[in-house]
């Protein structure tokens, strides 16, 4: 089993390159797996922890309902957004400049194979990352991410998630608020659910910007705590 996690951290870059990035690495994960297992070799199989902030796009997971992008084709012109459809579980979300992307690209046959698991240690990273900044966040009952005041009027969710898995590879991940520009959410309802406030780290902290390289650190530290992963950076 190899644990080493290469870190890429991509900047920003626009999401359809970087979900044809992902396709590449994750395809080449799954065509050595079948090809191991049809030669009957052992050739390990690498994992990847990419990093990126995206220019404004809106993303819909392939059991969301379109009905939730709240705009037109015009209006997301006049707001600089894209908008795609893609192969991630989940309903509708915003990723834009100022939010943490992360897209874990694990063979969990090096790790576990349990994709519930998988999900709640991503979870469980993101709220140790938070706890760091004095902030109590977790899971909200049936509500894949990272809630804060889980259970009252004024739950608001700070960390959103959808993944795909095949043949146990990962792609897509989570997408954390750091400094985002909580105005975009209103053009959707979020992750399908209605009623539900979106927040961000700065808003919560009462700060103008919080430092992102910080926070991504912080993100990968318990990531590899929790996965017991070697992290090697590119």
């Amino acid at each position: 089993m190899n644990k080493e996690v290469e870190v890429r951290n991509l900047g920003i870059k626009d999401y359809k390159e970087t979900w044809d990035y992902q396709e590449n690495i994750f395809k080449e994960t799954v065509d050595l797996k079948i090809k191991n297992r049809r030669e009957g070799t052992e050739i390990p199989t690498r994992n990847y922890f990419l990093f990126v902030e995206h220019p404004h796009v809106y993303t819909l997971g392939k059991s969301g309902d379109a009905e939730n992008l709240l705009i037109s084709e015009k209006e997301l012109k006049a707001k600089n957004a894209t908008f795609y459809k893609i192969n991630r579980g989940g309903d509708i979300t915003y990723h834009g400049p100022g939010q943490i992307v992360g897209y874990p690209i694990l063979d969990l046959d090096n790790f576990f194979t349990d994709i519930h698991k998988y999900l709640r240690l991503l979870e469980e990273a993101v709220i140790l990352t938070l706890s760091e900044y004095g902030l109590k966040s977790e899971r909200s009952p049936g509500e894949t991410g990272v809630w804060l005041d889980v259970g009252t009027p004024f739950a608001r969710k700070i960390c959103a998630m959808g993944v795909r898995a095949s043949r146990w590879v990962t792609m897509h991940g989570f997408a954390l608020n750091v400094n985002a520009d909580l105005g975009y959410f209103d053009n959707i309802i979020p992750c399908g659910i209605k009623g539900k406030a979106v927040t961000s780290l700065n808003v919560e902290l009462g700060q103008k910007e919080i430092n992102l390289e910080e926070v991504q650190e912080k993100l990968l530290k318990h990531f590899q705590e929790l996965f017991q992963a070697e992290l090697k950076y590119q």
